[in-house]
C-alpha cells in the first residue's frame, strides 16, 4: 500500500517545488495571510476536498474521508512569513519588500497539499480520517492554534502529527524527542523611569541607561544562580532602547527580552526573579520601573507512544538515513497546544542545503532549504497517518 503512496508522491515531487516556491515569493506576515490562505482553499476545491476557510482567522482545514472506518488522523502545516528582507540570490526570492519565508513554513504548507492530494486520490486505501491542519500566525503570538482550537479545528480528531523541516540537520535525518522538545517562549518588558539632565551633571539626575544596564547584569544571574542548573532556560535582553542626544543623561530606558523554559515552575520563577532584579536595582538607584511579562507558547511537550510509534515508523521511510533524538530546543512552537487538546508528536524533518556555505539557521536573511526534505517529510507523515489508522483498526501494530 505505502509504496504506492510513495510512488505517488515521488510522481508529484516537482509540483511541490512549484508550490513552495511560489508560496516564497509571495510570503505574508502572521494574521495578515489572506492571499495564502485563499491559494490552500483554492488548492482544494479544485481537488474536490471538502474545506473550511476563515478557521480561527486565516487558518484553513481539509478533511478527507476514507472508504473504510477508523480514526481520525490530524496533520498540520504552517504558513506565515516573517519581517525580514531575502537576502538570498535565487530565482524564487521574495518578491515582498521586507517579508520572507525565512523558517521552511512554505515548504511545510506545500508538503501537506501535495500529501493531501495523494491520500485523496487513494482514498479508498484509508481507514478513516485524514483532517489538514494549515494554521496562519504561528510566528507571531497569541498564535493561530489557539484560535482554530476554539473554532474546532479538533473536533473528533483522535491524534495530531507535525514536523518542521530544520535547516541545522541534513536531509534524511528525522529527530524526535519524548516529552519537552521545544520550550515555552515568552517575552517581558522593563521601562526604568528615572530623572533626566545635562550629560555635565550627571550627580544632579538618574541615569536611566545605567540603572538599565546595571538590570541587564542582573538578569544574566538569574540562569546561573537562582535555577536549579539541571533544568534548562535563558533570559535574553534583545532591545535596549534610550535615545538622546550625545549631552543628556535618558530619563527613560526600554528592555524587552526573552525567557525560555521548558517546566512551568521554572517558568514562574523566572518571571518572578526578573521582577526581583528590576524592583531591586532601581530601588537602589531611586527610580521607577515598569514591568510587563507576557506568557507566550508553553513547552511542546510530545507523548510518549505517538513519538515512539514515530520513531519506529520513521526508520523504514524511503531517504530516512538516521532516525535520533533531538535535543532540547529553546525556539518556540504553538503547536504546543494541539499537544495539550490531543495526543500526538511533534518531530524535525532535517532539510540543511546541500553546499554548506548556503546553510544559514532559521529566521536568517539567506536562510534556505534542500528541497528534498519536501519528499521525505511528505512520506513520513504519510506513513504516520496510514499505519496509525491500520494499527488503530487492528488493534496491534502492522508492518506495511
Amino acid at each position: 500500500m505505502l509504496d504506492q503512496l510513495w510512488s505517488s508522491l515521488d510522481a508529484h515531487y516537482s509540483e511541490m517545488i512549484e508550490i513552495r516556491r511560489f508560496l516564497h515569493m509571495h510570503p505574508e506576515l502572521s494574521f495578515q495571510e489572506v492571499n495564502t490562505a485563499s491559494y490552500i482553499v483554492d488548492y482544494y476545491k479544485k481537488l474536490g476536498v471538502s474545506v473550511r476557510p476563515n478557521v480561527g482567522g486565516n487558518g484553513v482545514v481539509a478533511t478527507i474521508i476514507g472508504d473504510l472506518p477508523g480514526p481520525t488522523v490530524a496533520l498540520r502545516a504552517d504558513f506565515d512569513a516573517l519581517p525580514i528582507q531575502d537576502e538570498k540570490d535565487v530565482d524564487y526570492k521574495s518578491t515582498v519588500p521586507g517579508v520572507m519565508h525565512a523558517c521552511g513554513h512554505d515548504g511545510h504548507t506545500a508538503t501537506l497539499l501535495v500529501l493531501a492530494k495523494v491520500l485523496h486520490n487513494n482514498s479508498h486505501l484509508l481507514n478513516g480520517k485524514i483532517v489538514l491542519i494549515h494554521q496562519h500566525a504561528e510566528e507571531y503570538a497569541p498564535g493561530g492554534a489557539l484560535s482554530m482550537i476554539d473554532d474546532g479545528c479538533l473536533e473528533g480528531v483522535d491524534v495530531i502529527f507535525g514536523t518542521h523541516l530544520w535547516a541545522t540537520e541534513p536531509v534524511g535525518n528525522i529527530q524526535y524527542r519524548v516529552g519537552p522538545i521545544m520550550a515555552a517562549a515568552d517575552r517581558f518588558e522593563i521601562t526604568v523611569h528615572g530623572k533626566g539632565g545635562h550629560g555635565a551633571q550627571p550627580h544632579k539626575t538618574k541615569d536611566a541607561i545605567l540603572i538599565g544596564s546595571q538590570i541587564v547584569t542582573g538578569l544574566q544571574q538569574i540562569v546561573s544562580r537562582k535555577i536549579d542548573p539541571i533544568h534548562s532556560a535563558v533570559v535574553t535582553v534583545g532591545s535596549f532602547v534610550a535615545e538622546n542626544a550625545f549631552n543628556i543623561i535618558a530619563n527613560s530606558a526600554k528592555l524587552i527580552g526573552t525567557a525560555r523554559s521548558f517546566e512551568e515552575d521554572v517558568r514562574r520563577q523566572i518571571e518572578q526573579e526578573i521582577e526581583q532584579v528590576v524592583k531591586g536595582t532601581c530601588l537602589m538607584n531611586g527610580a521607577e520601573y515598569d514591568y510587563l511579562y507576557f506568557r507566550g507558547y508553553p513547552a511542546v511537550v510530545n507523548h510518549p507512544a505517538e513519538t515512539e510509534f514515530l520513531k519506529n515508523i520513521a526508520e523504514k521511510v524511503p531517504g530516512v538515513y538516521k532516525v535520533e533524538e533531538s535535543p532540547l530546543q529553546m525556539g518556540g512552537e504553538d503547536f504546543a497546544y494541539y499537544l495539550q487538546h490531543v495526543k500526538g508528536t511533534f518531530f524535525f524533518t532535517g532539510a540543511m542545503p546541500a553546499n554548506k556555505e548556503h546553510a544559514y539557521p532559521h529566521h536568517h536573511p539567506r536562510f534556505d532549504i534542500d528541497e528534498k526534505a519536501l519528499l521525505i517529510a511528505a512520506k513520513t507523515l504519510c506513513k504516520a497517518a496510514i499505519q496509525y489508522q491500520l494499527d488503530s483498526v487492528s488493534g496491534q501494530p502492522i508492518s506495511i
